[in-house]
């Protein structure tokens, strides 16, 4: 049996570290990309329109999610357990009280969104609410609220960062040398050679890996929020029951897309499976069901 804090505090050091070793790389693979053509400047360029892009994203997130699915503010009276839920676990994990929507769907899902706790929202079909019982909603909502308490949706804004940035670099190198551009290395001997080869290999390279890095901090996130629910509603049999109820819902959520598709608790996109196999797994946008079910039975 894992002690619940103890999981807590073992999926936090492995986020870090991921996003540590993902900082490092994007550091390195800017260096060589800038270096093989267009120098500081052309990575001072590509950070700014990366983090104006992802800020504007990051900043009004919430409107734009709920807008594309359509959700509607949730009512006291007509989605009680929703509400009283939600204010007894914000209550218990010491959060402000966020903005609940709901969205008229008989697909089981939910997710959470906003920038800080402050300016959280949490929205959830009617399909979840009404096949859910209060034990298991509350294991959901203990799982979106620790999103929040936890800085998920900041902490992928600079991920998101990051990335843009190795793909505006990589995507800048690529298109100066089809137009027939000029790298200052170019006249500087081997060692330009060197830094032209090792750029180029990087600008192509480098954005498949980031994007893979990402998705990897994404499933490690999912971990963490599930040990939080368990550590805040202290019954991990109320999440298992409503992991499982959801994993043998196969109805798409018709309200998801790819770009909204990581930020629900299971994959929203249920006519398209899960890749299986260590490599294609690499792309999924949440860990297996199976190994979240796992990992909270162990707890019990």
């Amino acid at each position: 049996m894992i002690n619940v804090y103890e999981s807590v505090d073992a999926n936090k050091r492995r986020s870090w570290l991921v996003v540590a070793g993902f900082t490092a790389f994007v550091a390195l693979a800017a260096y060589f990309i800038s270096r093989a053509w267009g120098g500081p400047e052309m990575f001072a360029l590509a950070l700014i329109i990366s983090g104006v892009m992802s800020f504007a994203s990051y900043y009004w997130s919430d409107r734009i999610v709920l807008g594309i699915s359509g959700a509607r503010p949730a009512d006291k009276k007509r989605d009680f357990m929703f509400y009283t839920v939600a204010e007894n676990l914000c209550l218990a994990a010491g959060l402000p009280m966020p903005k609940l929507f709901v969205i008229d769907d008989t697909a089981m899902n939910a997710f959470a969104t906003g920038r800080d706790p402050a300016h959280a929202t949490i929205c959830a079909t009617t399909g979840i609410l009404s096949t859910l019982t209060r034990t298991e909603l509350e294991g959901v909502i203990g799982h979106e609220l620790s999103h929040v308490g936890n800085y998920d949706t900041r902490l992928m804004s600079i991920v998101t960062i990051l990335v843009g940035l190795i793909i505006l670099l990589g995507d800048w190198l690529l298109r100066a040398s089809f137009f027939g551009g000029r790298s200052r290395d170019r006249e500087e001997g081997n060692t330009g050679v060197i830094f032209l080869i090792l750029g180029f290999a990087m600008a192509i390279l480098s954005p498949v890996i980031a994007q893979i890095i990402q998705l990897a901090i994404s499933r490690q996130r999912e971990f963490l929020a599930d040990a939080s629910s368990v550590k805040l509603t202290r019954q991990p049999s109320g999440l298992i029951s409503a992991l499982k109820k959801l994993g043998a819902d196969r109805e798409p959520l018709e309200a998801a897309n790819k770009a909204t598709a990581h930020l629900y608790i299971v994959n929203p996109l249920k006519n398209r499976h899960d890749a299986i196999g260590w490599f294609a797994s690499l792309f999924n946008t949440h860990p297996p069901l199976a190994d979240r079910i796992k990992i909270l039975e162990s707890m019990l």
